[in-house]
């Protein structure tokens, strides 16, 4: 069994992660659906699958390297859900473009990119070494603070110079491309620990 996930430093920084997600989630989502944004929306759903990540790493650290190989498999399908309700939101936004509040989604984003940036600071030092569940741990957080970041852009775009459903419609999708690249590499990492693991 691997140093990080034994370590009880990782154990806590996998729980206030965990926590961090969760409480967010909601402020997010509560956002996205007032003003009616693709990017929020992916992005709060993304928290919530960020908080379900956690709980499971959490409740896997005891497990043997094959059974943690396999949920490492199992979080990068769940890396993807994210993805798919971008899709659905999408073309919600497609059919009715209606551009959302620029100021309420740069703040709210701004908040959203200061919990994943405590988050993925926290889970930073343990992604060498624990595994694929530390690695998707990780890298879920350290990729949604570059959404955060893109988002906040669109809000600006949205409000100074193109004031359109598009900003916030194509930061959504490609929110929706990181997540599945991070799926990818998650994967990879589990794979490789199941071949050693057997």
């Amino acid at each position: 069994m691997s140093e990080a996930i034994t370590n009880p430093s990782f154990r806590r920084a996998v729980f206030w992660a965990g926590t961090f997600n969760l409480a967010y989630f909601g402020i997010e989502f509560a956002v996205a659906l007032v003003i009616g944004s693709v990017s929020l929306f992916a992005d709060s759903i993304d928290f919530l699958e960020d908080a379900s990540v956690n709980l499971l790493i959490m409740l896997a650290l005891g497990w043997s390297l094959k059974k943690r190989a396999r949920l490492g498999m199992a979080l990068a399908g769940i890396l993807l859900l994210p993805g798919l309700a971008t899709l659905w939101m999408a073309w919600q936004k497609f059919l009715y473009p209606e551009p959302p509040s620029p100021m309420l989604l740069s703040i709210t984003a701004f908040g959203a990119m200061l919990v994943n940036a405590a988050c993925a600071f926290m889970l930073a030092r343990h992604r060498a070494h624990g595994g694929s569940l530390a690695k998707a741990a990780y890298l879920s957080a350290r990729n949604d603070v570059l959404a955060n970041i893109a988002i906040i852009l669109a809000g600006v775009v949205t409000a100074y110079l193109w004031r359109s459903a598009w900003p916030d419609l194509l930061v959504g999708l490609g929110i929706a491309v990181v997540n599945a690249d991070a799926a990818r590499e998650v994967w990879s990492a589990a794979r490789e620990e199941h071949g050693a693991a057997a």
